[in-house]
């Protein structure tokens, strides 16, 4: 058996003169949590790559002694060493193969942040593949490369030529010439001809048969490989192996790739280098307009990019010792460590939906220049880009006090949010922002519940966004589960439906799809956009914590969609508490800003000050002192309290900005505003 020892090689076009050798060696797999990486024996042989376990080396029959392998990798050296040494002493047995790639049908690349990993990507799953040193994972990339030169790929998407039933025909002349020379009498002749030309038609209508059978099996390949492209928005980077014939225009695009996050992935904490910033960039709509930069154009001062080093090392809760005996209730009245919060309140966290605000303003200017339908889309890509700030964030915001209040003043963005906590029971907190041609509002209600293993959270109340033309959109959004609270990796799906409902000519229907167990392709949002007649306008689909895309029509043709929202890649100082980039801004202290907001502000409150800042026993101390009053919040409500930005509709519970904050602010006229964040005594509370 031939067997050679390779580092890496230099790249030729074809794979030089490894095309026709099969390639092995030791790879590391990724699991899952509980096993993490496991070694695997990994064998390329005519376009295919298989993989088994490897429990005792000596013990497993890995190869042939007729096949021609090209070893990768000391460590397989090594352990076929070991196998050749125990050879004599035990019988062998044949490795059990369990998995299979093809990979004419699947894409590769390398990863930028680990020098010895890198991606398989399939229709149906991603492999994560970890090398010992950087020249085995180069050896193995051009194995892969090579496989282009042998295992050419014919896209079913391309054009196919066959001959239809109806273009066969046959010719009896000769036959008839030939008998006729023989000597055979015409009615002969012609009883010959009608024999051969009735099973000529018995002929063609089994080749019809087959020619339909063919024809609907190329239409479900075609579908098939749709289904395949669409399973993953995410685009393949110029520097993606793809393993494909590049001649076929449909693939050439290499607008989706075809990875899926499957039962190999890891998630966020491994494979933190599969962003966005890996991926190809998707034609955009025509109508585009850029994100305003967040900078200093509109303010004297640089925004932070990360959170105050924690003054003190954090000490870990149990959660099940906190909450054994509160299943079944709602959270919200349930007190818990500050171990357990984020350091943002409820009301800091509404204005993350308005992260990406800058598809309100075009959706604004898209209705200014006719184009309503791709206002009704930004729309939707707008409700849907709220729930991406909620990957991986497991921490509770903290629940804001009966009267609190938050302000953000963005002009780098053109918008100024305002919320207050407007009911403590039921908990109620109302927004409104004002933005470039438009207003958003909206008062949520959250009501939660555990269950043993998980946390549902289903919010009550409706968004309102207004454009200054009078076109209004109005939903709700959809059901927050939190999974795997006790054992396991801890993780949030969005699950329900959304309905986006326009006073005019379009609305849209928004699915997102309930996360399974054995789900590869997670977070998933599908839906169209229809106009008053029912007709469909345009199919939209993405994920919520990734991107959003639209095709017009019925969208058979997803091939051609085009971008309408990509989330922004998660920041580099990234903490426990997985904080986006733009949530790390909310309670940052800007200067000069203390002086100008009212003592019931979120920024102001201490305990959730001392947990940014790290000191974690202060913050205790002040939660403890603060959920004192908040537990006389009721009594407060019932006295006769009302909200001070918000009033009430009569016509239904919902709740209205009344204006006056923003004026207020300018005059530092902040008299009936409380300190609600501090000392308070039985007396203050019946004075409130």
């Amino acid at each position: 058996m031939p067997l050679t020892r390779s580092k890496s090689l230099p790249a030729t076009e074809n794979g030089g003169s490894d095309s026709g050798r099969s390639v092995a060696g030791i790879l590391y797999k990724w699991t899952n949590y509980g096993k993490g990486w496991r070694s695997r024996w990994f064998l390329l042989r005519d376009g295919i790559l298989s993989y088994s376990k490897i429990r005792r080396p000596e013990n497993v029959n890995l190869l042939s002694p007729s096949d021609d392998v090209r070893l990768i990798g000391d460590i397989s050296t090594d352990r076929f060493s070991r196998m050749k040494s125990c050879s004599g002493r035990s019988r062998r047995k044949h490795h059990k193969t369990i998995g299979i790639v093809h990979l004419k049908v699947s894409s590769y690349r390398e990863s930028k942040s680990d020098h010895r990993k890198f991606y398989i990507f399939t229709a149906t799953k991603t492999l994560h593949l970890r090398t010992d040193s950087r020249s085995d994972r180069a050896a193995w990339l051009q194995a892969l490369a090579s496989t282009r030169g042998i295992v050419p790929l014919q896209s079913i998407s391309g054009e196919f030529s066959f001959v239809s039933p109806k273009d066969l025909f046959i010719s009896t002349e000769r036959l008839k010439k030939r008998l006729l020379e023989e000597g055979m009498n015409e009615s002969l002749v012609t009883e010959c001809e009608q024999i051969v030309d009735s099973e000529f038609s018995e002929a063609q209508e089994q080749i019809k048969l087959l020619h339909e059978e063919r024809t609907k099996l190329l239409d479900a390949l075609r579908q098939l490989e749709m289904a395949n492209l669409e399973a993953e928005t995410s685009g393949i980077h110029d520097n993606v192996y793809q393993l494909r014939n590049h001649k076929y225009p449909s693939l050439r695009r290499g607008k989706y790739s075809e990875c899926s996050t499957s039962a190999s992935s890891d998630g966020k904490q491994e494979f933190e280098d599969i962003t966005e910033e890996d991926e190809a960039s998707f034609h955009d709509t025509k109508e585009s307009f850029s994100e305003p930069d967040v900078g200093s154009v509109h303010t004297h001062f640089k925004r932070r990019t990360k959170l105050p080093d924690p003054a003190e090392k954090e000490r870990g809760v149990s959660l099940w010792s906190m909450i054994k005996d509160n299943v079944g209730k709602d959270l919200t009245r349930v007190c818990l460590p500050v171990y357990f919060n984020e350091p943002i309140s409820s009301l800091q966290k509404c204005f993350e939906d308005l992260e990406y605000s800058y598809l309100l303003d075009q959706a604004y200017e898209c209705g200014k220049s006719g184009n309503i339908l791709l206002r009704a889309l930004n729309v939707a890509a707008f409700a849907v880009s709220g729930y991406a700030s909620t990957e991986g964030r497991h921490c509770k915001p903290f629940n804001p006090l009966l009267g609190e209040t938050y302000e953000a003043d963005f002009p780098e963005k053109g918008i100024r949010f305002f919320s207050e906590k407007v009911s403590h029971h039921p908990t109620v907190i109302a927004c409104h922002c004002e933005g470039k041609g438009w207003k958003f509002s909206g008062d949520t209600n959250l009501r939660s519940k555990f269950w043993g293993r998980s946390i549902q959270l289903e919010p009550v109340g409706i968004l309102t966004l207004e454009f200054d033309d009078g076109e209004i959109f109005q939903w709700s959004k959809v059901t927050t589960t939190i999974y795997n609270i006790l054992l396991g990796k801890l993780y949030c799906d969005h699950h329900g439906i959304m309905q986006i409902r326009g006073n005019r000519q379009y609305s849209c229907t928004l699915k997102f799809k309930e996360q399974s167990i054995l789900d590869r392709n997670p977070h998933q949002v599908n839906g169209f956009v229809e106009d008053v007649t029912g007709k469909k306008a345009a199919t939209v689909f993405g994920k919520w914590n990734d991107s959003l895309y639209y095709v017009a029509g019925d969208g058979l043709n997803k091939a051609s969609a085009s971008l309408l929202w990509k989330a922004t890649k998660p920041p580099p100082n990234v903490t426990r508490y997985n904080l986006t980039s733009f949530a790390m801004t909310l309670n940052e202290l800007t200067p000069g800003l203390e002086e100008k907001l009212p003592p019931t502000d979120s920024r102001l409150r201490p305990d959730q000050r001392h947990l940014e800042n790290g000191e974690y026993e202060k913050a205790n101390e002040e939660k403890q002192r603060l959920e004192r009053r908040q537990r006389m919040s009721r009594q407060i409500q019932e006295s006769g309290w009302r909200p001070r930005w918000f009033e009430p509709q009569e016509e239904s519970e919902r709740y209205k900005y009344k204006g006056g904050y923003w004026e207020a602010r300018d005059d530092k006229s902040w008299d009936d505003c409380p300190n609600i964040f501090g000392e308070f005594t039985e007396e203050v509370v019946d004075c409130a």
